[in-house]
């Protein structure tokens, strides 16, 4: 039984979900795999379905009837690794953004005492392969907006690649995180600084997507931008004890 398990929430992710599991199991350290599927209608789930015959107990699949967004996604799947009692569970994506060498890092990073170790793009520099300069410049300062509504001094602030320990995820009241993308990641890591969790940052490389479609739409900018204000007003009137 392994501790720790990795959450990849897929819609359409054919080209890439078989990779990135493969890549996962063959890490040294033993990680297991959850995948939650918007019933991708290109058969990303029946990839999964068949590869679960290979990998029993390794690997899980949770199948949501509708597209409902990356932020529930996770929410669900956090809920399911909680009563599962994993340590330590992570955020991925399909697309090999993020790369599976790095999991033992973040890992490493909560055992060693943090509750949230981020794979981070710019705690180091600008560690990006592939975006044009003008997404970069965009992922780069939108941090830094978020940084000066917020106050929270994480440098990644939109980061999708998190390992968390469970007891954040028991603690930060997931059923009240209401945004689902960019403004997910924001606020998951606003909400465990509120509740007083140490939160680190581990540079990565990340690397676009070579194979499949990107789901960022100026929607999903749209609600980071206005839902960073929305979200630190709202703390204004929240408690947060743990």
């Amino acid at each position: 039984m392994s501790d720790s398990i990795v959450i990849i929430p897929t819609y359409n992710e054919k080209e890439n979900i078989e990779k990135i599991i493969r890549k996962v199991f063959s890490q040294a350290e033993p990680f297991h795999v959850l995948v939650v599927d918007d019933s991708s209608p290109d058969g990303t789930g029946a990839i999964v379905n068949r590869l679960q015959e290979e990998f029993p107990g390794q690997l899980f699949l949770e199948e949501r009837r509708d597209k409902l967004g990356l932020g529930t996604a996770y929410i669900h799947g956090f809920h399911w690794c909680v009563a599962k009692k994993y340590e330590y569970i992570f955020e991925m994506d399909a697309d090999f953004s993020h790369n599976p060498d790095d999991l033992p890092r973040l890992r490493n990073a909560c055992a060693s005492g943090a509750d949230m170790a981020i794979g981070s793009r710019y705690i180091k520099g600008v560690n990006v392969v592939n975006w044009p300069m003008s997404r970069v410049l965009m992922s780069y300062f939108a941090s830094a907006y978020v940084r000066w509504i917020t106050g929270i001094a994480v440098r990644d602030t939109t980061a999708g690649f998190v390992c968390y320990k469970r007891n954040v995820l028991e603690t930060i009241s997931l059923d009240r995180i209401r945004f689902v993308g960019y403004a997910f990641q924001i606020e998951m890591k606003f909400t465990t600084i509120k509740y007083g969790f140490h939160v680190v940052e581990i540079p990565i490389i990340f690397t676009d997507r070579t194979e499949g479609t990107s789901k960022m739409s100026t929607h999903i900018f749209r609600e980071a931008f206005f839902g960073v204000i929305q979200m630190k007003v709202s703390s204004w009137f929240r408690k947060y004890k743990r």
